[in-house]
């Protein structure tokens, strides 16, 4: 169990920071863009689960987020730490995770009309939230990508955060339909 009993260090004022395991890296290092965008994401789902909970009757979604956020924090432990540094019981996200978003994506689109053009982002202000927050998972997904493409990655990241964006784009046409919201068709240059 992480304690922290005070937030700042001053470590980091020199532009550095440290990995779960200890090393010393530049702030700017893939690895720390990588699971920096994926703290950003958990981020944006805070602020789409709190209009979603101010909303109403949607608490199966929040309790989703939540999970979700639960499940970014393990990425994030995941991505904090170098192989040599892998610890049975380090956190990470499981193949169980990629399947239970599948899952959940397909009782959401049960209910949701066909799509017979590409919607913009909106659809009302939660809606647009998760919008925004899709968007931030496919650049935490392309960091992710990078950092793949620069050393090896144990477990399912990349997937994981590839399904999540799936997840947030279905979830906002969800909650669109649900508050009667209006989907925008774009018009493909017209």
């Amino acid at each position: 169990m992480v304690r922290i009993t005070r937030v700042y260090t001053r470590s980091g004022d020199q532009g550095y920071t440290h990995l779960a395991g200890g090393q010393k890296v530049g702030k700017s290092a893939q690895r720390i863009e990588a699971y920096g965008s994926v703290d950003e994401l958990n981020a944006f789902l805070g602020w789409a689960a709190e209009a979603i909970r101010e909303a109403g009757p949607f608490q199966t979604m929040v309790q989703q987020i939540r999970r979700i956020q639960q499940e970014l924090f393990d990425l994030g432990a995941q991505l904090a730490v170098l192989a040599e540094d892998r610890r049975e019981n380090t956190p990470a996200v499981s193949s169980a995770a990629i399947q239970r978003l599948e899952k959940e994506i397909d009782q959401m689109n049960e209910s949701l009309p066909s799509l017979t053009s590409f919607i913009l982002p909106g659809g009302g202000e939660i809606a647009a939230r998760l919008h925004m927050a899709r968007t931030v998972c496919r650049r935490a997904e392309r960091e992710v990508v990078r950092l793949s493409e620069q050393e090896p990655l144990e477990g399912k990241a990349i997937a994981y955060l590839n399904r999540l964006s799936d997840w947030l784009f279905v979830a906002a046409r969800y909650i669109t339909c649900r508050l009667r919201e209006e989907e925008i068709l774009w018009k493909g240059g017209k």
